[in-house]
């Protein structure tokens, strides 16, 4: 399961996402905004968090209009490495390299069709567990 939530910016791609994710058969817990009305990013960043960090979910996905205020909120969180990512490449990485377990996305930023390629990205490659990475996660904290 995959947690998933975001901010009045966010709300259209979410839904987007949602859809996606769905019929790619991914199951998916929405965790809100649900409304355009002005709202608190780091609320939803907190509750995407805890569902990542409780095992209830095995990544997230955030989104408000730049990325940015949630990828701030998230990393704030011990033992979440949320990564802002606005390409394939980053996203293939951040999994790969930094086992980032929270994935950024800015609404305003990337189009919808990148956001489907960059969160299929994120959700379907593995942490290398390559001992350089293991080495350098393990500095984080």
């Amino acid at each position: 399961m995959i947690a998933i939530g975001c901010d009045h910016g966010g709300v259209e791609l979410k839904k987007q996402l949602i859809e996606h994710l769905q019929a790619r058969g991914i199951e998916v817990q929405d965790v809100g905004c649900y409304t355009e009305e002005s709202c608190d990013y780091p609320v939803y960043a907190r509750k995407v968090a805890d569902l990542v960090l409780k095992g209830q979910c095995r990544l997230g996905i955030l989104v408000c209009g730049t990325g940015i205020g949630m990828s701030i909120a998230a990393n704030k969180i011990p033992g979440i490495r949320a990564a802002l990512c606005g390409d394939c490449f980053s996203a293939r990485a951040t999994r790969s390299h930094n086992d980032a377990n929270i994935l950024c996305l800015g609404a305003r930023v990337i189009g919808s069709e990148l956001a489907f390629c960059i969160a299929d990205i994120f959700l379907d490659t593995d942490f290398s567990g390559e001992e350089r990475h293991v080495r350098r996660i393990g500095m984080y904290d």
